[in-house]
């Protein structure tokens, strides 16, 4: 099977490539980006073929392609790549408006291919057996969650996460869309009211878009969460961050920690901390759950319905944060 990749913007990409070679059968094709320079030096920096163009790397006829572009690109590769009958596993989120993702629904259903979003924490193995402990009743009525997706502003990592057009806002848009995903499905449940809370008081002088949030969430089966999705972490913090839930259930307090499996490691010369992990990596486990769907002829788990429903709320906590009320989900 081949699959390429579009855009090396987003730096998920650099792991991916690895994801791609650890799974037996697979060919990483190439990759393809609009800027020659960076395509140029991360084709080189794995080894494999830099495609000019977009189309260039689909007429190659791969079997799918992982979209890694800015948020606000996703709808051209993914329309482009349905129109090429390829398979498509686009980064998360899944566009930056409801049009773009209805758009790209719609392209890859009418072209009757597989449209993925890459939310990982489906396939975390905490977060899997949480999943599991609530469908079996062993944690009984649930009746709210206080979830935190924190980490570092990436501004480092590449400066179009801050750009407000490119990336389609800051730390809400960033980090909510896991844990919307994530108690979507766990519970079974739809979103249907957001309250959200927004500020730029961490790096003002850096940026304009906002570094913290806090959203209330409401569901339709009457559990609300709370969603810490803040850049709160400091630039030399050993990790991107991490993502916690604590739920309260008739039979007490369930805490999941999704990136607990790991070594802190304090060094003395050169004065240093590395955060090491050694766990199940998500990201492995999601490429191969997309190589599988495409395989077997079937929808993959998390597909781009999910990531419509989880941009959805996350559109809907900017328009709170503006108004200062409750906004009703359809």
């Amino acid at each position: 099977m081949k699959i390429g990749i579009l855009s090396f913007a987003h730096l998920h990409a650099e792991a991916y490539i690895q994801n791609l070679r650890a799974i037996k059968g697979v060919e990483l094709l190439g990759i393809a980006d609009e800027e020659k320079e960076r395509g140029d030096h991360f084709a080189e920096l794995f080894q494999t073929r830099f495609y000019n163009s977009y189309e260039q790397l689909l007429e190659d006829g791969p079997d799918g392609v992982i979209v890694c572009s800015e948020n606000s690109k996703h709808r051209p590769l993914v329309e482009l790549a349905a129109a090429h009958g390829v398979h498509v596993l686009c980064e998360k989120p899944l566009a930056t408006t409801l049009d773009d993702a209805q758009a790209m629904l719609d392209a890859c259903t009418e072209a009757g291919v597989t449209l993925m979003t890459a939310l990982p924490m489906r396939f975390s193995a905490p977060i899997v057996e949480f999943k599991q402990q609530l469908d079996s009743g062993s944690l009984g009525l649930v009746y709210c969650l206080n979830t935190t997706n924190q980490g570092r502003m990436p501004v480092h990592e590449r400066a179009w996460f801050v750009d407000p057009i490119l990336a389609g806002g800051g730390a809400i848009m960033d980090h909510t869309v896991h844990l919307v995903d994530i108690m979507r499905w766990c519970m079974g449940s739809e979103v249907v009211e957001v309250y959200a809370q927004a500020n730029r008081i961490l790096h003002a002088d850096m940026v304009d878009v906002e570094t913290a949030g806090l959203l209330m969430l409401t569901f339709d089966n009457g559990v609300f969460a709370s969603v810490d999705c803040s850049w709160n972490k400091p630039f030399n913090y050993p990790t991107w961050g991490g993502l916690t839930m604590e739920l309260i259930s008739e039979r007490g307090l369930t805490v999941v920690d999704a990136f607990r499996q790991n070594l802190n490691v304090f060094l003395q010369d050169p004065a240093s901390n590395a955060w090491v992990y050694w766990g199940s990596d998500a990201n492995q486990a999601m490429i191969e759950e997309f190589i599988s769907a495409i395989k077997e002829n079937r929808p993959p788990l998390v597909n781009g319905e999910d990531g419509y429903r989880a941009l959805e709320v996350t559109l809907a906590a900017y328009q709170s944060a503006d108004t200062n009320q409750p906004v009703r989900l359809a």
